[in-house]
């Protein structure tokens, strides 16, 4: 079976070679302080007696699946700890394929590459359902193409790449038709802290049998290299997806996961705020220089994602590479994302560079 490699590795590795200063805003690795606390949980755990740098529990050290489940609302027996969102998401869409009900997985378009990427490798097909404008999702477009042979329904909000945030209303409908076709809603819920509008509405907060909720500390605390994340099951689907983890990594890092326990436990409310304040300021700054460059632009309601679009400058591979050779500025194509933005490029606000990278955008497109 041939896979598609995603585009983020190639870009990456252009705009590393590129000659010249370049300011990279392709992938999603925060640039701020992780929690202090995740630190101090990190030297403790240093002096630790020797039985401690063995195999964790393979589901996840107790202590953390259980600061999990108290803090989702869920028992701990639902709570596996995976190899960041990463793998969270694999073992609910395996979940989802493997129960001989369908073969199909919608996804949105525009959508996480990894999404398409995980179902090919898993032997299903794809079905797309294009956002509006802003990114929103219209449910009765879900609807219309779910069937007996849908097997999931996957999304994430906030979403990567449209920066849109769905309420309640609409995780609801997404559940209700998730029941309506014995499909498994997937909900991709890694950019939870980063609602910069209010609205977000965790799938966890409907009780049915037929949703799956992945997440991570990658994002929320700037630790995207300590790969810990998780994924919540319904109780009947958990014991075949902790099965399958087990085979696959055999147990997640045992260190990693202390120190985030220790950050859980420790962390102000404020550490949070903080980094959604820095991005609103980032947003502000680098919209201002679009609308001064005479772009369409997104506005992201969360996530740190700005998807723009230049005249005449359509979102290719090709033109990502201009500008990270004419500009200084490395973004990703919209083609990477699905048809929908092809016209589109994606640029991540985590660098502390933004203003500048405006700059050099409006004086490009000049």
């Amino acid at each position: 079976m041939d896979y598609e490699t995603p585009l983020f590795f190639r870009v990456m590795q252009y705009a590393a070679s590129a000659d010249g200063d370049v300011i990279d805003m392709v992938s999603g690795n925060p640039d701020w302080e992780p929690p202090e606390a995740l630190r101090d949980g990190l030297r403790e755990y240093a002096d630790a007696d020797p039985d401690r740098f063995q195999y964790p529990p393979s589901d996840g050290l107790l202590e953390l699946r259980e600061e999990i489940a108290a803090r989702r609302n869920v028992d701990v027996s639902q709570v596996v700890v995976t190899n960041g969102a990463g793998e969270a998401n694999y073992l609910a869409m395996a979940r989802a394929l493997e129960r001989d009900a369908g073969s199909e997985i919608v996804l949105t378009d525009p959508v996480y590459p990894y999404y398409p990427g995980k179902t090919t490798m898993l032997e299903g097909t794809q079905t797309y359902v294009e956002t509006d404008d802003a990114g929103r999702l219209d449910p009765a477009d879900v609807r219309s193409v779910a069937s007996a042979d849908t097997a999931a329904i996957v999304v994430t909000s906030p979403n990567n790449p449209t920066g849109a945030v769905y309420p309640e209303e609409t995780v609801r409908e997404l559940v209700s038709i998730a029941e309506a076709n014995d499909a498994l809603l997937v909900s991709d819920e890694v950019y939870d802290h980063f609602d910069l509008s209010g609205t977000f509405s965790s799938a966890l907060s409907v009780d049915s049998d037929h949703r799956i909720v992945t997440n991570a500390f990658s994002k929320s605390m700037a630790i995207t290299g300590f790969r810990v994340g998780y994924a919540v099951f319904p109780k009947r689907l958990v014991e075949s997806a902790r099965s399958r983890h087990m085979l696959v990594n055999v147990a997640g890092s045992r260190p990693a996961q202390y120190a985030v326990l220790h950050a859980l436990r420790e962390t102000d409310p404020e550490y949070y705020q903080a980094n959604r304040d820095r991005l609103r300021e980032r947003v502000e700054t680098f919209t201002d220089a679009l609308e001064r460059a005479g772009a369409a632009y997104t506005r992201p309601s969360g996530s740190f994602y700005v998807l723009v679009r230049f005249d005449d400058f359509p979102g290719t591979l090709e033109n990502v590479e201009r500008l990270i050779d004419e500009a200084g500025v490395a973004g990703m194509p919209g083609t990477a994302f699905g048809s929908a933005r092809e016209d589109w490029l994606r640029f991540a606000l985590v660098t502390p560079r933004v203003e500048d990278a405006a700059q050099r955008l409006v004086d490009y497109f000049e």
